[in-house]
Parts: structure tokens; sequence; C-alpha cells
């Protein structure tokens, strides 16, 4: 399978699933290359942007486990490595 290297921005509304994607995280590790949190404490949201490399199944599987999560918005840029 071929590597790709995408961008996950998550948006999180309600706090209460923060362990959850915490955890979420943790379990796809090994595909992530760079986190970062950014907290709109004024809006009361939260935004975490992921740098991930991988096989484009398991970035898609990461992806899609937190769409399915209540209380945030994701999305996903996926681009072929060369």
């Amino acid at each position: 399978m071929e590597k790709k290297i995408g961008t996950i921005s998550i948006l999180i509304i309600n706090r209460n699933v923060v362990a959850d994607v915490n955890n979420l995280l943790s379990s796809f590790a090994d595909i992530i290359v760079a986190r970062q949190g950014i907290p709109l404490r004024e809006d009361d949201l939260f935004v975490i942007s992921l740098v991930v490399k991988g096989e484009a199944d398991t970035i898609n599987t990461l992806t899609g486990k937190l769409g399915r999560l209540k209380g945030l918005k994701v999305k996903l840029i996926l681009i072929k490595v060369e």
C-alpha cells in the first residue's frame, strides 16, 4: 500500500467528548506525526490539528471513528506521497 500524508482538523463543540477523542488519538499514535491543540475559550470551542502519515485505509478509519463521536466536527485532507 502507498503511504499518504494528511491533515485532520477536529473542532470540539462539546467538551464532554474530549476524553473519547484523546483515547482514540492514542490508539492511532503510530500514524500521528504532529498534534496541535488550540482552545478558543471565548467561543467555548477547541481545535485540534493533526498531521498524519500512513496508509489511506488507516487514516480514513481514524477519521471515520472521530466522525462518529457526538460533539465534534472533523475534516480530512490527504495527499499522496510521491
